[in-house]
């Protein structure tokens, strides 16, 4: 809703928005520019006398929200982000959508950024900061837009997924697994919502899809009436693999045909697939693959994505968005591939999402912190018991009851040339700031 509200101020409308418990970057983003930003869901809110309320997907019935009875109550105009999009941004021109269950926020800044160093001037929005354009969303000159597109429901109004809105003449499918537990039975259900998305790509449009993904696999058979092109990751011969802290390095392929090179310094294998992902959706907007790969070489990601916060008595402390097991693993498994094997990592985790606080997802939760030396949970307000669901890692996980005790409790493990790895899709309290603050202190 920020990018959105972003959007709206750059095309002329005067914009103020409201939320609870907004945080960095993007309520400094809006501030500067000039968006109000009110706390709370009050009724009094209606004095401002809005020609259009745009509802976010937080918003439900009841005493929770006591605005949107308020506007219900007086017969107000009111519409859904997604809806707004489609009718006042995007409509008319060439949108290039990315979904997935991991990877969304990288792929459409990587393919924004491509675009716009090909001289096609895109529009877009991004559900996060990219470094290399200090904002999460513009209009744009040029006829592309591009657009992070979300599976999960559109608004209490409205229970079809944002992206259906989008109408994508490229569309990438990056992965999909099991998330959002708490509006999706499971991943069958998900699935259809991904073949609803399909269902609205024009024959001359293009899919772009991850070949490994199984479940994108049986999304297809359902039915594919758009131009597909697969992608997937490069065969490394045995005894390959680079040095620790190399940059990355990998070939483009279309077919059995290399089309291109990349080195940059981003971590994983994952990111390398989004990178293979936003290269062939850039090319059907006409970007060639070399053009692509060289954009990409000055591709700077996105803010809390493995961002360093700082460092303070010899340990440094990470800022990361994964909140889903599969992406607390490959954050984990790019910083050791970094670091390499003789360096501590102390991963430190909220599970703050719907899906984590149902405990959908307690019993991944080993596995996804197993290459990790120490892992630190934030038990909080969990209805699950956190120490039992990693009872399986013994002594190599520690649950705290608060942010204080977290902060305690990592200072007291952590050494000089650790590497401290926070993990939340919120702002965690500050912990950052306070475990810089406490490691500073204790010198």
């Amino acid at each position: 809703m920020g990018g959105l509200a972003a959007l709206a101020r750059e095309a002329g409308h005067r914009v103020t928005g409201c939320d609870a418990n907004v945080y960095p970057p993007m309520s400094d983003q809006l501030r500067a520019l000039g968006i109000e930003l009110i706390e709370g869901f009050g009724p009094e809110q209606l004095e401002l006398q809005p020609d259009l309320f745009v509802i976010g997907n937080l918003v439900t019935r009841g005493e929770k929200f006591p605005l949107m009875e308020a506007i219900l109550d007086a017969g107000l105009p009111y519409t859904s982000g997604p809806q707004w999009l489609a009718e006042h941004v995007l409509q008319g021109r060439h949108v290039l959508a990315v979904a997935g269950t991991h990877g969304k926020t990288s792929v459409t800044s990587m393919l924004a950024w491509i675009l716009d160093q090909a001289g096609l001037k895109p529009g877009f929005l991004v559900g996060g900061v990219p470094q290399n354009f200090g904002v999460s969303a513009r209009l744009g000159e040029g006829a592309p837009f591009v657009i992070e597109a979300d599976e999960y429901d559109t608004a209490f109004f409205d229970k079809r997924s944002k992206f259906v809105h989008y109408r994508p003449r490229t569309a990438i499918l990056n992965n999909l697994e099991f998330d959002h537990a708490d509006i999706f039975a499971d991943l069958a259900a998900i699935e259809t919502q991904f073949h609803h998305l399909i269902r609205t790509v024009p024959a001359s449009g293009r899919l772009v899809v991850n070949a490994r993904e199984e479940a994108l696999q049986r999304v297809l058979t359902r039915g594919c009436w758009s131009e597909l092109v697969r992608f997937g990751p490069r065969k490394e011969e045995p005894g390959a693999l680079r040095a620790r802290g190399e940059p990355q390095s990998f070939d483009v392929l279309r077919g059995s045909l290399k089309v291109a090179h990349v080195d940059w310094p981003l971590l994983g294998e994952h990111n390398q697939l989004n990178a293979l992902a936003a290269i062939a959706a850039a090319e059907h907007v006409g970007v060639a693959p070399e053009v692509a790969a060289q954009a990409l070489g000055t591709f700077e990601n996105v803010r809390r994505r493995m961002e360093l916060s700082g460092e303070a008595g010899g340990v440094k402390v990470y800022d990361d968005f994964a909140h889903h097991p599969t992406a607390m693993r490959t954050t984990i498994d790019g910083l050791r591939r970094k670091v390499g094997l003789e360096t501590r990592i102390l991963a430190v985790f909220e599970p703050r999402t719907n899906t984590m606080k149902l405990g959908a997802m307690k019993a991944q939760l080993p596995w996804a912190l197993e290459e990790c030396d120490i892992a630190f949970c934030h038990q909080g307000q969990l209805a699950w018991d956190a120490g039992e669901a990693l009872a399986p890692m013994g002594r190599q996980a520690v649950v705290c009851p608060d942010i204080d005790s977290l902060v305690q409790a990592v200072v007291k493990a952590a050494r000089p040339g650790d590497q401290v790895l926070c993990m939340s899709n919120g702002g965690f309290g500050g912990i950052h700031a306070r475990l810089l603050k406490a490691l500073a202190e204790r010198g």
